[in-house]
């Protein structure tokens, strides 16, 4: 059928969703605030299906997600920032027009806060489940699957580390990667992620790795709803990092550090997973004597750093970054120091290898 011709019905069914949201909103009277809450629901379901359809048909945009997708490539910033930023500036400007016209707070309550954590969600959830409307509209593509070469398994042994920060992972990798004569990845992966990307090296290592909370970053995500197939910028980091990750293993033995490896090859049976972790005071006695850490380290410090990459885990993954079942060694480094930690794993590879 004709894409264009599919279209046309589908944009009339946007504006039939978005007349029955407006329907609804001013001339259902619902009186107990139960039914207030359920009509709330209700048309955030239907404008989010009508936006939903606005989307798959790729006709336009709403207005103010128009403008921040303008925004959004005119100055070169993340498309999420910039709609949540115009989205509370259209809130502010709503609560101060009330006050200041009415003398009262009018037309924002609680409906304001479930729209606009919901809608996105919705849309979505819409996307993610309703395939057969984007089939219908023409406008479907199926998710590609990887190549031979990416889906081979390794040839030789591939030893990837997870590592608390300041417990010696990256150092351990090192020594490990020297004694068995293979290359080693960690900053490396960087600037291979900078070339495939085209975002600096400066930006990559700021962004990657770590999620500060699991819960905000799903409603930072959810604005890239809003616009069809793109996606956030650490989504995108971390689908890249996981195609270089693979192409490399699949060149030969190496030693990887973070970026969630052990998972990305969870399926290889040649890939040895090592996790490293080592007590408060011989982490920050790493960070600020070896690494001069300004202001020093402090407890607070390692427990937020922490955080950061069990949120990142957890969300691309959906495992917990500490669970030792994810691991075929977890190890204490404040036991053993790097130099013969590095030797206590490469003992048990061994056995690991025959």
């Amino acid at each position: 059928m004709d894409t264009e011709l599919v279209q046309l019905p589908s944009v009339i069914i946007f504006g039939y969703c978005i007349d029955f949201t407006m329907y609804l909103l001013s001339t259902l009277n619902p009186t107990s605030y139960v039914a207030q809450v359920f009509w709330c629901l209700v048309a955030c379901s239907v404008l989010a299906f009508g936006i939903f359809l606005l989307l798959k048909t790729r006709l336009t945009y709403l207005p103010l997600d128009g403008l921040a997708v303008a925004i959004s490539h005119t100055y070169r910033k993340e498309f999420g920032k910039v709609k949540i930023s115009l989205d509370s500036s259209m809130v502010i400007i709503g609560v101060i027009s009330s006050f200041t016209f009415l003398q009262r707070l009018e037309g924002i309550r609680e409906g304001s806060i479930v729209a606009a954590l919901l809608v996105g969600a919705l849309i979505k959830f819409y996307s993610t489940k309703l395939v057969i409307v984007e089939q219908w509209l023409g406008t479907y593509t199926a998710a590609q699957t990887q190549s031979p070469q990416e889906t081979a398994s390794i040839n030789a042994l591939v030893i990837t580390i997870s590592r608390e920060y300041g417990s010696g992972g990256h150092e351990i990798g090192q020594f490990i990667a020297k004694e068995l004569g293979i290359p080693f990845y960690d900053k490396e992966l960087i600037e291979l992620t900078a070339e495939k990307t085209g975002y600096t090296a400066a930006y990559i290592q700021a962004n990657e790795q770590h999620l500060a909370n699991e819960l905000l970053y799903e409603l930072y995500e959810q604005n890239y709803a809003y616009v069809d197939n793109q996606l956030p910028p650490a989504d995108v980091l971390f689908m890249v990092q996981s195609k270089i990750i693979r192409d490399i293993c699949a060149k030969g033995a190496c030693v990887i550090v973070g970026r969630c490896a052990n998972f990305i090859l969870k399926d290889d049976p040649n890939c040895f997973n090592v996790f490293i972790h080592a007590n408060k005071e011989y982490r920050k006695t790493k960070i600020n004597e070896k690494y001069g850490a300004l202001p020093p380290c402090t407890d607070k410090d390692l427990e937020i750093s922490d955080k950061n990459r069990a949120n990142y885990c957890l969300h691309y993954t959906k495992k917990d970054w500490k669970d030792a079942t994810n691991y075929h060694v977890t190890l204490d480094a404040s036991s053993y120091g790097s130099e013969k930690a590095a030797q206590k794993i490469i003992e048990l590879l061994k056995d690991f290898t025959h």
